[in-house]
């Protein structure tokens, strides 16, 4: 069931009108089998593997809540039998028992999401080593299709579990609430990777049927299609082009053509949140924003701020702050910082934590050395301009620039795009060798285009539906640019309504007109991830 289908719409009318017609303390029930639902129209076996995560991680979270209360009962019911030593033995093996299980399930998972994500790259990985020795390459004969949503349902599930760990949340009693919140349709393709007491409210509550969430909801998600349908899928065969004969343009025109795919994914991606938020808006269920105009960042560690926010928010909360405080991180941080002083003292265990974060983050982007070496370049930004505060500092003061003076920040932000469009558009290629191809041709090729055309020869004609296309990307861009000060929905809804009403009219229209001829049956691009 493709997103961008009619079928999808009548899927998503239907069940919300069964929805509002069930008794309320039911509603979660119809959204369950509602995304029950989903999932096996896309993926029938995969299934399957949803229902051991909803499994592992509920059984696991209610025996470690458990061993957490006989504790605390026990503690209770021999408190003036019990000395200090003999408490702090019992709760030592108990923290034992419930980190054992916790590894446990985590290692499972996340073994269930190597396997099917990772498997032929590391087969691959051991046939190279395997071939500069001489010996005998192991023949990949396993055929294995990733499940859907796998890496986003496995970190959403795994971040709920380390929260009833730490006794951040109380461990849901109801299994198949937790199947919900493991299986919810609008999120478990490409996310938000959502915190469990956030979601649970959302969708445990009682939901009254509103005009007003029915309106902004649908109107959402037409911005949401028009996004992916006009303007990510119509650029997409152009891109396409760049990346298959890049060597045959200019490198300008290459250099041009990387700035088409950063339209593409942002519209892509940022174009499914809205149709996801859109639907859930209308069943009364506000999920977690993903982006917050990622486009106008003043570094790359922002824009990763402001681009997959929850995706971010989990490696921060769950990767970055354990190895930052880390009592390792913490003793390396105390012998540098008596070695070398306080800056470098204090500089080194975030760094540690940033060199894990992003290389894991490449791996989860992508099966590939590509992937790795783009999360590195990342991580190395971010990672370079924190040990280079200080410098920054001085530069400015000796040359005054002032942070707040409007040229500076317009600069930053022209910058930062330039550089994240680069890093974006490398592991797209296909390889770790095609993206390194691409850079050095944009940047070693200075031959200037003699024509229009053979500037951008990936566009074939300067169409209707191209003007159109590049009309609605400048309303984009004029959107972005509008929601950094105010919110656009407010400002659109105190238009007339003839004009709201217009306005919607052209965008059904465009989206029928361009979108459905140009729609991707390959489907979303972070789908992939």
């Amino acid at each position: 069931m493709l997103i961008t289908s009619l079928q999808f719409l009548l899927f998503v009318f239907g069940a919300m009108i069964l929805f509002y017609l069930v008794p309320k303390k039911i509603q979660w029930m119809i959204l369950l089998a509602a995304s029950i639902a989903f999932y096996v129209s896309v993926n029938v076996w995969g299934i399957f593997l949803v229902l051991v995560t909803a499994s592992t991680i509920y059984g696991s979270a209610l025996w470690i809540e458990s061993i957490r209360k006989k504790q605390k009962s026990y503690f209770k019911e021999n408190k003036e039998l019990l000395s200090r030593e003999e408490k702090a033995l019992i709760k030592e093996k108990n923290n034992k028992k419930r980190r054992r299980i916790l590894v446990t399930t985590l290692v499972l998972n996340f073994g269930i999401l190597c396997v099917f994500k990772y498997l032929h790259f590391a087969l691959e990985q051991v046939n190279l080593v395997i071939s500069v020795f001489g010996g005998s390459v192991i023949e990949d004969r396993i055929n294995l299709i990733m499940p859907l949503g796998i890496s986003f349902y496995t970190f959403q599930s795994t971040g709920y579990l380390i929260d009833v760990y730490w006794e951040n949340c109380k461990p849901q009693k109801n299994y198949f609430k937790t199947l919900l919140f493991v299986s919810f349709f609008p999120q478990i393709t490409q996310g938000p990777i959502s915190d469990y007491t956030k979601l649970s409210n959302e969708l445990f509550s009682e939901h009254k049927l509103s005009y007003e969430n029915f309106v902004n909801g649908f109107e959402r998600m037409l911005w949401g299609f028009a996004k992916k349908m006009v303007i990510a899928d119509y650029i997409s065969s152009m891109v396409g082009s760049l990346f298959e004969n890049y060597s045959n343009y200019t490198g300008i025109s290459a250099f041009i053509g990387t700035f088409f795919y950063s339209v593409q994914i942002y519209a892509d991606f940022s174009g499914y949140m809205d149709i996801m938020c859109g639907v859930c808006e209308m069943f009364g269920i506000r999920l977690t924003e993903n982006f917050k105009q990622p486009y106008f960042s003043k570094s790359i560690a922002e824009y990763w701020r402001r681009w997959h926010i929850t995706l971010g928010e989990w490696f921060k909360k769950y990767v970055y702050y354990p190895i930052g405080m880390s009592r390792l991180s913490k003793k390396i941080g105390q012998k540098t910082k008596d070695k070398f002083g306080k800056f470098v003292g204090q500089t080194i265990p975030p760094t540690i934590a940033l060199i894990v974060v992003w290389f894991v983050t490449g791996l989860w982007h992508g099966a590939s050395w590509a992937y790795i070496v783009w999360g590195g370049v990342n991580g190395l930004f971010i990672i370079f301009s924190m040990w280079m505060e200080p410098v920054y500092a001085k530069v400015k003061s000796a040359l005054k620039i002032c942070d707040t003076s409007r040229l500076w920040q317009a600069f930053q932000v022209l910058r930062t795009f330039v550089l994240v469009t680069l890093i974006k558009v490398f592991p797209e290629v296909g390889s770790l060798s095609g993206g390194l191809k691409l850079w050095k041709h944009i940047f070693s090729n200075h031959r200037i285009p003699a024509s229009l055309s053979e500037l951008l020869p990936f566009v074939d004609d300067i169409s209707i539906p191209f003007l159109i296309v590049a009309s609605l990307t400048g309303f984009l861009f004029i959107h972005s640019l509008v929601e950094r000060k105010r919110d656009f929905r407010t400002l659109f809804h105190k238009l007339p309504f003839a004009v709201r009403i217009a306005a919607l009219t052209v965008l059904f229209i465009i989206i029928a007109y361009i979108g459905i001829p140009a729609a991707s049956e390959g489907g979303f691009l972070y789908a992939n991830f």
